[in-house]
């Protein structure tokens, strides 16, 4: 018989791997527009801004964001004011409808204010872009956004379909991040997907000494991708003690199924 004492700790320690299991759970800033792409027949589009992990189903309080805006070949336009509160999977999130008026490649970026994580005892900002083409323009979707970090899409990031291939660059402040790791998760919508065991909820990539990888999308719909750095600077918990911050750099993209005639 094992004793007590014993099976107390090891009743602690089976805990313990539970908590850092659900903990580790990956975070993405959300930016999901409902149409991926623009033509004549529906010329606006309702973005879903949210903090979740996408395959799972679960959210986090999204405040709302620091700033909000769009870019085109034309500059950018701050959107931030015309935000409103809705929920996502009973958290707090914001939507916005935007109506595109002329053809371009539009990218769009939310910059969060600070999240704390108890679990991982620092605060998160996500940088999110997605790249929504309108009336079929197709320049300019390589461009940078000019954030602290991002992922540039050296894969036209539409008009592909599931089973293509994304590559894309890591930057921190502009420059290559080399070997950095980006996790990559499936926006299961309608938890229509179940995982085969927990390491397929989050895939992970490895970027190259150019900070480029590449990553094969299986299924048709949102994949994101985030890459994580560690920022230079601290903010301090709601203890008042400065503690480190995640910096992600996240890209959404959609990949549709093919269509029989």
């Amino acid at each position: 018989m094992i004793d007590r004492k014993i099976a107390g700790i090891l009743q602690l320690a089976v805990a313990g791997c539970l908590f850092v299991s659900t903990s580790a759970m990956a975070h993405f800033g959300m930016l999901i527009p409902d149409q991926p792409i623009v033509d004549q027949e529906e010329t606006a589009s309702e973005f879903l801004l949210a903090f979740s992990h996408p395959f799972e189903g679960h959210a986090m309080h999204l405040a709302k964001p620091k700033k909000f805006k769009v870019l085109t070949n034309a500059g950018a336009t701050d959107l931030t004011d015309e935000l409103q509160q809705t929920r996502y999977l009973e958290q707090s999130a914001w939507k916005m409808a935007y109506t595109f008026k002329r053809p371009g490649v539009y990218q769009f970026i939310m910059e969060p204010q600070a999240y704390w994580e108890p679990a991982e005892d620092l605060s998160i900002i996500h940088y999110t872009k997605v790249v929504v083409p309108a009336f079929g323009d197709d320049e300019g979707w390589d461009q940078p956004a000019g954030l602290p970090t991002e992922i540039v899409p050296l894969t036209r990031p539409f008009g592909n379909y599931a089973g293509n291939s994304f590559t894309g660059q890591v930057l921190v402040q502009g420059k290559p991040s080399a070997n950095a790791e980006v996790e990559v998760e499936f926006y299961n919508q309608n938890q229509r997907y179940a995982a085969p065991s927990d390491y397929h909820v989050t895939q992970v990539v490895k970027a190259d000494a150019n900070g480029v990888f590449t990553f094969t999308c299986p299924l048709p719909g949102w994949w994101g991708f985030a890459a994580l750095t560690e920022a230079d600077y601290t903010i301090k918990n709601p203890e008042g003690e400065d503690k480190g911050v995640e910096l992600g750099a996240v890209f959404w993209t959609y990949f549709t199924a093919p269509q029989t005639k």
